[in-house]
């Protein structure tokens, strides 16, 4: 993979252990409340659904770095299946919970899949 493939892949799968962070470490705390929209109460209410939400963004980070550090083909073929899992979860995040998840998740995921098939 190029430079810049591989740096798109490294930077969502930054994004996506934040989120596991927040998920999973931060439900409760002013900061992932106004990430997510949510109140304190259903914060409280949801901790558990929320880390194991956030154990799942892991994986998916974990996946974007094998792809990204992987030699090829392993690393190329990683990677468009671990992005392409990114912009099947994002758009099911944006028709289920929030419009805003295309543009957090879906829209990053298929610029790193289009450099990554174009470096190909």
């Amino acid at each position: 993979m190029s430079t810049l493939a591989t740096l798109a892949v490294l930077a969502l799968a930054a994004l996506h252990a934040y989120i596991l962070v927040l998920e999973m470490f931060l439900w409760t705390t002013p900061r992932a409340r106004a990430a997510f929209g949510t109140s304190a109460d259903f914060a409280a209410e949801t901790k558990a659904l929320a880390a194991n939400q956030g154990l799942y963004n892991g994986f998916l980070a974990a996946g974007l770095v094998w792809g990204a550090v992987a030699s090829d083909p392993v690393g190329f073929q990683v990677s468009v299946f671990f992005l392409v899992c990114v912009a099947i979860a994002g758009i099911y995040g944006a028709a289920t919970a929030s419009r805003k998840i295309i543009f957090v998740q879906t829209v990053p995921a298929l610029i790193a899949l289009a450099l990554v098939l174009l470096a190909r």
